[in-house]
């Protein structure tokens, strides 16, 4: 595998390679609360609650730190951010194998959410942008079609892992390949950075679009609103869909088909690259969601819903890294992904918390009524956009 990899070109060196280690980095962190929260509590005597209010906490630790992370990839270069983020990614799950205290809880997944910052989509994306310039596209579209598979990867595997030797033990596994497998891809096969692009001149308003300054803040916008939902959708789905009528069955199949809508999404937006622009692409994604929401609300299969947010969520987060490129050029491109991770992370960790005691007490179709409020308003952030 290293030699056939090494005798590639850059940009399909670095799908391939960022694409096998972001799966491996997505289903070792982000997707273990699932599959041990519940041996955790068991063992430890806590509540789940309190479990899980430790990943949230690590995704505002991340956004925290992804600005000045950026800042650092547009200076130097991803590799060395990718390389330290295996290591400290490393050393949280280990933390968090030795928890026997809450309070050692949340300093390992303080740790994590460091390596999260560290390791995960954005600074993939900010180190393709930094080696790769305005080519960055397709190796994002490789890198997320890849990594697509982490959570399909990531929950059987832990749960077994989980099952037959313990949580604890798992935790040890993962961290384990932090750096034995994901540590060595990055230093083999990641490049460090040339001298940074000169700055562009400053990029007047196309003519019925918006500043340079508008633009980002509707991208934010853009990205926040949708942050929001994703988190909604990840812990709250279930019973949404159990309070529109179907039985616990029906509903984990339903949800299922998020994964393999999302990966489909993604080959479909490769194959159809050279025809869209990102605008053009984000557009349709973000133009999924409202219509899957309206599907339901008319009484329509709740595998409409799913699907069409799998399909939509798949785009968005190619859109993540190919769309502040398209619209701003390279230079200070890793910065501007930072500061657009600082808003969308928190909404993120604080979405599901504050919108469960709605859960609990609000009817089903009024929660879908307003997620497709705020997808509207995610797709209204992209129509100013130039193509």
């Amino acid at each position: 595998m290293m030699r056939f990899l090494s005798g590639l070109p850059l940009a399909r060196r670095l799908s391939l390679a960022l694409g096998v280690t972001q799966t491996l980095a997505w289903a070792t962190t982000y997707y273990i609360p699932a599959v041990m929260a519940g041996a955790a509590a068991e063992s430890l005597g806590w509540s789940r609650t309190a479990l899980l209010g430790g990943f949230s906490w690590s995704l505002i630790v991340a956004a925290l730190c992804a600005p000045p992370i950026g800042r650092f990839i547009d200076r130097a270069g991803g590799r060395p951010i990718l390389a330290a983020g295996a290591i400290v990614t490393c050393a949280g799950l280990l933390l968090l194998a030795a928890s026997n205290g809450l309070a050692w809880w949340y300093v390992a997944w303080t740790v994590l959410g460091v390596g999260m910052a560290m390791g995960l989509y954005d600074t993939s994306f900010a180190t393709i942008g930094r080696l790769l310039g305005q080519g960055a596209r397709p190796a994002i579209l490789g890198v997320t079609l890849m990594a697509g598979f982490a959570g399909t990867i990531g929950w059987p595997v832990g749960t077994w892992l989980v099952q037959q030797y313990g949580w604890r033990v798992a935790l040890c596994l993962f961290a384990a390949l932090q750096v034995a497998v994901i540590l060595p891809i990055i230093l083999a096969f990641v490049p460090p950075a040339g001298p940074a692009p000169p700055p562009a001149p400053p990029r007047r308003a196309d003519a019925g679009g918006p500043t340079p300054a508008l633009a980002f803040a509707l991208l934010a916008v853009f990205f926040t609103s949708r942050a929001a939902i994703s988190s909604l959708v990840s812990v709250h789905l279930l019973v949404l869909l159990g309070g529109i009528g179907l039985t616990t069955a029906q509903a984990v199949f339903t949800a299922a088909m998020i994964g393999p809508a999302q990966v489909g999404a993604r080959v479909l937006d490769w194959k159809l690259a050279r025809n869209l622009s990102p605008v053009t692409s984000a557009r349709i994604g973000a133009a999924l969601l409202p219509l899957g929401v309206l599907g339901v609300l008319a009484g329509g299969p709740a595998l409409g819903f799913t699907l069409a947010y799998g399909m939509s969520n798949g785009i968005m987060t190619i859109n993540k890294g190919t769309l502040p490129m398209h619209l701003f050029g390279p230079h200070g491109y890793a910065t501007r992904l930072g500061r657009l991770a600082l808003p969308a992370l928190i909404a993120q960790a604080v979405t599901p918390t504050v919108l469960a005691p709605l859960i609990d007490t609000v009817p089903a179709m009024w929660i879908f009524a307003a997620m497709g409020g705020v997808a509207l308003l995610a797709l209204a952030c992209l129509v100013p956009m130039r193509r």
